[in-house]
């Protein structure tokens, strides 16, 4: 396996690691809420740890991709990357606001 392709999964691994550790901080704040409220949590979290499957899949191809394919593979991962991202930024903010107006 080439050089970069390691160091490229190895950051994405980082990545979904830290996300990961966010998602658990969401689900725990999640069991503290009204009933109302965990189902909306639980059902955006659910489509996060979805998204995150996805991403760890998506990584297994990228290892089991022909040295000259992987490179290919870098366009659907940016993009997966970037829709979790921006799903798990909107998941902390909508937590947080129903965290406050519950106070």
């Amino acid at each position: 396996m080439s050089g970069k392709r390691d160091a490229y999964v190895e950051k994405l691994k980082t990545q979904l690691d830290e996300w990961n550790a966010e998602l658990d901080k969401l689900e725990a704040q999640a069991r503290g809420a009204t009933d109302e409220e965990r189902l909306r949590y639980e059902r955006r979290i659910n489509t996060l740890r979805e998204k995150e499957a996805q991403a760890r899949e998506t990584i297994k191809e990228i290892l089991n991709a022909k040295d000259d394919a992987w490179t290919g593979l870098k366009h659907g991962v940016e993009s997966a990357w970037s829709s979790l991202k921006s799903s798990l930024i909107e998941a902390k903010s909508e937590f947080k606001r129903g965290y406050r107006e519950g106070q």
